[in-house]
């Protein structure tokens, strides 16, 4: 039972020091992509290995522009990024639209877009972790 409570207390305090250390590197990293667009309240990142996806649901409201960042620690590669609609269909995918780390739009009708990240494998022995940061900044 002792072991149990300072295993969970330790990955709590992990938790807590790898969310500390994506918010970081996104203020020092992430932030200047959105120039020219109000970042929302939301922060979405995560800490990711080669081979991991992660999937998130954003709602976009309608007659707004918008840019949708994907940032990512250099150590993982050309994280790709794909938008999808509520019933699935593919609305943006960056492999085919020069591998960018942002993309602008604007939607005609307010809605919720899935956004899917997936981390490029590697045939590297070690793996190693990085943070991906998903940041949407709106103009008025």
């Amino acid at each position: 039972m002792k072991h149990s409570i300072i295993l969970i207390l330790a990955f709590g305090l992990f938790a807590t020091a790898a969310d500390a250390q994506c918010r970081s590197f996104t203020k020092k990293n992430c932030l200047s992509s959105l120039d020219g667009y109000i970042q929302n309240d939301n922060y979405n990142s995560a800490i990711l290995i080669p081979g991991d996806e992660a999937e998130l649901m954003l709602t976009f409201l309608a007659g707004q522009d918008y840019r949708l960042v994907i940032c990512s620690h250099p150590v993982l590669g050309e994280v790709g990024y794909e938008i999808n609609d509520s019933r699935g269909k593919r609305l943006f995918d960056s492999s085919k639209n020069d591998g960018s780390n942002y993309v602008d739009f604007k939607v005609e009708t307010t809605q919720q877009l899935q956004i899917h990240v997936q981390v490029p494998e590697t045939k590297s022995a070690i793996l190693h972790e990085g943070c991906v940061t998903v940041l949407v900044g709106s103009k008025s």
